[in-house]
């Protein structure tokens, strides 16, 4: 398959969720929503590029005529390292020295293919379920929508917040009220890590 945009990618994760979460494809008008295109046309360009790089299949004359080819396949296992502690400033596995353990899991575990495990540190995120020393499970990409949970670099320190994103501001929200949201400067080094996308609790 042909190599994506970022755009793309997003586009390609938003269908796929969809499609694992609630059982259909979201219709042009829902991507066009999703993405803030002023028109459903936009959406449609986007699908026939996913198409042509073989990433999805598009069935006319249907209004939620997406098909992901082999999406959710119940038997398939991954085989996932777990980065730990991530290395300030620098992105998410572009440290490793040497091989990670790794933990092979379910893939229809996930709404997202993960692409690595990291280790929570602390109990910002307690309402949502993700505890102190749990596994996350982590779908690298730099593009967030308002309202998921990301992974997220500012400054040298790597957080897991639920984002907010506003015209004029983007916040981090913790999921424990002993904890205050954090407002992202524009002057902050700031980047999307990639988006949660479940986790493995250890016994």
């Amino acid at each position: 398959m042909r190599a994506l945009t970022d755009r793309q990618q997003a586009i390609l994760d938003f269908v796929t969720t969809r499609i694992t979460e609630q059982g259909l494809p979201p219709t042009l008008a829902e991507i066009a929503q999703a993405f803030g295109f002023n028109q459903v046309r936009a959406a449609h360009k986007h699908l026939q590029a996913l198409a042509t790089k073989g990433h999805l299949e598009l069935l006319p004359g249907r209004a939620r005529g997406i098909r992901v080819p082999g999406l959710n396949p119940r038997s398939e296992t991954l085989s996932l390292p777990i980065l730990g502690r991530v290395a300030a400033g620098i992105p998410i596995g572009a440290d490793l020295q040497d091989e990670p353990p790794v933990v092979r899991v379910d893939r229809s575990l996930f709404s997202l293919i993960p692409h690595c495990l990291l280790i929570v540190r602390g109990d910002s995120m307690r309402d949502e379920g993700i505890l102190e020393g749990d596994l996350i499970a982590v779908h690298r990409t730099p593009l967030a929508l308002d309202g998921q949970i990301v992974v997220a670099r500012l400054e040298d320190e790597i957080t897991v917040k639920r984002l907010r994103r506003e015209a004029d501001r983007i916040t981090l929200l913790p999921r424990n009220p002993d904890y205050a949201p954090i407002e992202v400067s524009p002057l902050a080094s700031f980047a999307i890590e990639g988006l949660y996308c479940g986790l493995v609790r250890r016994a």
